[in-house]
């Protein structure tokens, strides 16, 4: 009984978690006008998230919230200039494949296609590697996209996971609003630290 109470404990606390830094993560989204927020509340979100994981559970969350915003708005900001440079990019060309869907898909469309895929897939972990390596930004954006080249089952995991939370999320909508935000940094950045770990031991071996 005492393990049953323990596990419901623990599955409570993790919700707790998750429902107030999503709070949080929209909160200075807001606080930074939404512009100048979204990147730092997010970096900021994700950072927690890699504390938790590896099993720092007890720092006040407002406060480490606080901390990573606070210490992370410009760099954060210099690197949401080149994510919406390249969402600009992902918006042309979904833009360009509509306006000719009535045509016949030539080749022309298939590095539009690829260019979108590479960049979804970056997505996966320019976050995690934010807050778990320390690089500049364009050593970091150079980072990810390596990683991401060389760990295609990582990358399947992480989009297997997201499939599966949307169908949850679309199921029991009230469930994104609560806890969308840390769920998908919580799927992203546990599957990335095992890419991350896993390069890291390749490279001490070599």
């Amino acid at each position: 009984m005492n393990v049953f109470n323990s596990a419901i404990y623990n599955i409570l606390e993790w919700i707790s978690r998750f429902a107030y830094v999503n709070i949080l993560w929209t909160l200075f989204t807001f606080a930074g006008g939404i512009i100048l927020g979204f990147y730092p509340s997010s970096i900021a979100m994700f950072a927690m998230v890699r504390d938790w994981l590896r099993g720092n559970t007890d720092k006040p969350m407002f406060n480490t919230f606080w901390k990573y915003y606070r210490q992370e708005f410009v760099k954060s900001n210099l690197l949401g200039l080149v994510l919406n440079v390249m969402l600009i990019l992902i918006a042309f060309d979904i833009y360009y494949i509509q306006m000719n869907i009535n045509e016949n898909l030539t080749w022309t469309h298939i590095p539009l296609f690829a260019f979108m895929l590479l960049i979804a897939l970056f997505l996966y972990y320019i976050f995690p590697s934010f807050v778990h390596f320390r690089l500049n930004v364009f050593q970091l954006i150079r980072n990810a996209f390596l990683v991401m080249l060389i760990s295609p089952i990582h990358s399947f995991l992480i989009t297997v996971s997201l499939i599966s939370s949307y169908f949850i999320f679309r199921g029991i909508p009230a469930l994104f609003f609560i806890f969308g935000g840390p769920a998908y940094a919580f799927i992203t950045t546990w599957i990335c630290l095992h890419a991350f770990d896993r390069i890291q031991k390749r490279q001490q071996i070599g």
